[in-house]
């Protein structure tokens, strides 16, 4: 394991590991110990009793946290016609065609997130080695793959997230940034968690919220108790 640099050790001493916070407690500890120069991000990590390698124990989806995320999105949308004027309408940052698809082969990757209709999808769908691996293909699941482009980008613009079960069953979102206020942050995790309850597959048997923990950027995670956020 990586060693650890001073200033963790030194805000790792103020969790106590064998504790469980309720979200409120863990909220205020993730601000109080986050200490590096800029505005970090508070993540949310959530364990998931899910087996990913069985298409039925999929968790995919998206969900558009009441405070955002304290970033601004670049929108990249794919789309023609009148659908190309309502995105731009809606303020996505880049809307074309084909002129995209060899910037982003070309290198370009100017953009946090892409949104396509589904008539351009044979042409984004060439994109998939090179998007794919970023986590930046269109999705159905995550509604970024629809002929609403309008609804899409404002979403995405309003602070709405992706979220996405890993192999080992880990969730990993960010809620916001340390100089939100913590009543947005708890709001924002209220929101996260109720939709990943929401979406639990059918098939998954057993403990489906496994561990909980929030960390800021540079921070050390704090537990919360599973208990406190049903």
């Amino acid at each position: 394991m990586a060693k650890r640099g001073k200033k963790y050790q030194e805000q790792a001493k103020a969790v106590d590991r064998a504790k469980a916070y309720s979200v409120e407690e863990a909220v205020s500890l993730v601000k109080k110990i986050a200490s590096a120069g800029f505005d970090e991000s508070v993540d949310v990590a959530v364990r998931l009793g899910v087996d990913t390698r069985k298409n039925d124990q999929q968790v995919r989806g998206a969900v558009v946290l009441p405070n955002g995320t304290g970033k601004t999105q670049r929108v990249l949308v794919f789309a023609k016609g009148e659908k190309a004027k309502e995105a731009e309408a809606a303020g996505a940052d880049y809307v074309g065609e084909a002129e995209y698809v060899e910037k982003i082969n070309g290198g370009w990757f100017d953009f946090d997130v892409v949104v396509a209709t589904p008539d351009m999808m044979a042409q984004v769908g060439r994109l998939g080695r090179v998007l794919g691996p970023k986590g930046l293909m269109p999705n159905p699941k995550t509604g970024t793959v629809t002929f609403d482009v309008e609804k899409a980008v404002k979403e995405i613009k309003a602070g709405k997230v992706e979220y996405r079960a890993q192999k080992d069953g880990n969730v990993h979102v960010p809620i916001g940034k340390v100089s939100f206020e913590d009543e947005k942050l708890v709001e924002n995790f209220k929101v996260l968690v109720e939709t990943l309850i929401k979406v639990k597959p059918a098939a998954a048997k057993g403990t489906y919220l496994k561990n909980i923990a929030v960390s800021s950027t540079m921070g050390p995670g704090v537990k919360v108790a599973v208990a406190s956020v049903k």
